[in-house]
């Protein structure tokens, strides 16, 4: 396996084609903006919104910068958790996890054009957002288990 195919494998395996754990994408779906809304207690503790918006802001910029396009925010990792304002608008919610997809689509796209030598710079920087991706994705099931909103099947 080339190294372009592992690291495409990586970047599927943590967002839709399930492999040793749960990828982004079922672990979103099905899933109320009022459910994506809600916290457990601790002034620390995150929404799925939120999550999202924090892995959401990463991958967005990072296809702004393989397009060679600026990106117009500077946030910092705690900032970035509110990219977007959360809401109880199923519409607004399902335009985010429209933009995660997008996001996807386009950064697999975009790897799947680049040499060998582009992919080798690349593949630390790579590796540090599907791992913090797969991070994330367990923050949203343990969520979702919280609420009694993860299938008890998986």
């Amino acid at each position: 396996m080339s190294r372009k195919s592992l690291l495409i494998n990586v970047l599927d395996s943590t967002y839709d084609q399930e492999s040793w754990y749960a990828p982004l994408k079922p672990s979103i779906e099905g899933i109320t903006a009022e459910q994506a809304c809600w916290k457990p207690s601790g002034e620390a503790a995150k929404s799925i919104w939120e999550n999202v918006n924090h892995v959401m802001y990463y991958k967005e910029r990072l296809v702004a910068q393989l397009e060679g396009n600026e990106w117009p925010y500077n946030l910092s990792g705690d900032e970035n958790f509110h990219f977007t304002k959360q809401s109880s608008d199923e519409t607004e919610w399902k335009n985010i996890i429209e933009r995660v997809e997008e996001a996807h689509l386009k950064l697999r796209d975009l790897l799947m054009k680049k040499t060998d030598e582009e992919i080798r710079e690349l593949e630390g920087k790579l590796m540090d957002i599907f791992l913090h991706d797969a991070y994330h994705t367990g923050q949203i099931m343990q969520i979702r288990k919280l609420q009694g909103a993860w299938p008890s099947n998986r």
